[in-house]
């Protein structure tokens, strides 16, 4: 068995591939077969296509916090060096997550695997650091991923490849991609570009200047489509109206005195939270153009050697779920919306660093995953 670093040498060696990559040739899981995760998807896929799927839908006190844990089998190590995203894949159907990494991995894990199966396959379609992962519910056999390099690649369960869609001159830092088309997915770029395209196509039919430094995140309104939210290096958030975006003229302007990390609208589309590196996190409610806006002192400040923290919404628009990077063993605060304080912390005897990128099941209320720095991920139910 290689050792951690021999692994990360191994990473860092892999040469980048400009075309396509197919299953067998990205992965690095040498001794996995990976028939089992290809007919698991592909079955999911086919039932998925008799079926009509919503995002789940629960209120805080429907939702016991203070029952969620983090079992025996809810961790491992899926990824070597640091996770960079992670997704829940949005089924029912099996519980599995989508993962990426600052060397360019791609993992999944099969977190309810069978004793004789590891569930965890990873694969390396990417020269550099992941930063964007997107999988829709009406699209389960496309899992898109952007990197660093301006690699974006469509992983096509169907043809056991992971295309390239587009190769970008710049760096992509993000990827957002509206909630009604399964094709178009915008861009965020250094120096605050963010381009729109149709990943069936080779080029942009826009770019757009939209920031002065990297975009950071790009989320759209769940409810009115024609809005969408930025996070920046510049120190600003923004929500754009996609009908006037030409104009770069901004709904809301959202000023931090670091680096946004993110900026994501809650379920109901009323409310945006963002997360900054100056320990404050932001909730700004709508009003007749989300004007009213608070600063809740939290701390998300973290190293370099760490992902940066980022806020995300539970399945209602009550509370926000953070990391806290001050408290030992990496806890996950809950911030009440209604309090502005928090009101529980998840925490575990099984973590004892903090899990910095986090997700919530789209279908499965009370069901949380964070992951790290050291490529552990832990997954909190009830």
């Amino acid at each position: 068995m290689k050792t951690y670093r021999e692994e990360i040498s191994l990473i860092k060696k892999r040469p980048r591939t400009p075309g396509p990559v197919s299953m067998k040739d990205a992965s690095t899981s040498f001794l996995v077969d990976d028939r089992k995760l290809v007919k698991d998807i592909k079955d999911v896929c086919a039932k998925a296509n008799d079926q009509v799927v919503t995002r789940a839908t629960a209120s805080y006190a429907s939702v016991d916090v203070e029952s969620m844990k983090v079992k025996d089998k809810n961790f491992a190590r899926v990824l070597p060096s640091k996770v960079t995203e992670v997704k829940f894949y949005p089924t029912t159907e099996m519980r599995m997550l989508v993962t990426g990494n600052d060397c360019g991995n791609i993992g999944f894990w099969k977190i309810d695997s069978d004793e004789d199966e590891n569930g965890i396959y990873v694969y390396q379609p990417h020269p550099a650091f992941i930063t964007g992962i997107s999988v829709q519910s009406s699209s389960l056999s496309k899992i898109i991923s952007s990197c660093r390099d301006g690699f974006l690649r469509v992983f096509d369960i169907e043809k056991e490849t992971f295309n390239l869609a587009y190769n970008s001159d710049y760096p992509i830092f993000s990827i957002g991609r509206p909630n009604d088309d399964v094709n178009c997915v915008y861009l965020g770029e250094d120096r605050g570009g963010v381009s729109i395209l149709d990943v069936r196509m080779s080029k942009p039919s826009k770019s757009l200047s939209l920031h002065y430094n990297s975009v950071n995140t790009i989320d759209f309104n769940p409810q009115d489509p024609n809005l969408m939210s930025t996070s920046s290096s510049d120190k600003t958030a923004c929500i754009w109206d996609l009908r006037n975006i030409d104009q770069n003229v901004f709904i809301k302007e959202v000023k931090h005195q670091k680096k946004v990390n993110s900026a994501y609208f809650s379920p109901s589309g009323s409310l945006l939270a963002t997360t900054s590196m100056d320990n404050n996190l932001g909730l700004i409610v709508s009003g007749t153009s989300y004007d009213v806006e608070y600063m809740i002192s939290h701390s998300s400040n973290t190293p370099r050697f760490l992902s940066t923290v980022r806020g995300i919404w539970g399945w209602d628009d009550s509370f926000v779920m953070v990391a806290n990077t001050k408290k030992g063993k990496g806890p996950i605060d809950i911030i009440s919306t209604d309090t502005k304080t928090i009101s529980h912390t998840l925490e575990s005897e099984h973590v004892n660093t903090i899990p910095c990128r986090l997700d919530a099941h789209p279908l499965m209320p009370g069901v949380v995953a964070g992951a790290t720095s050291g490529g552990r991920v832990y997954v909190w139910d009830i």
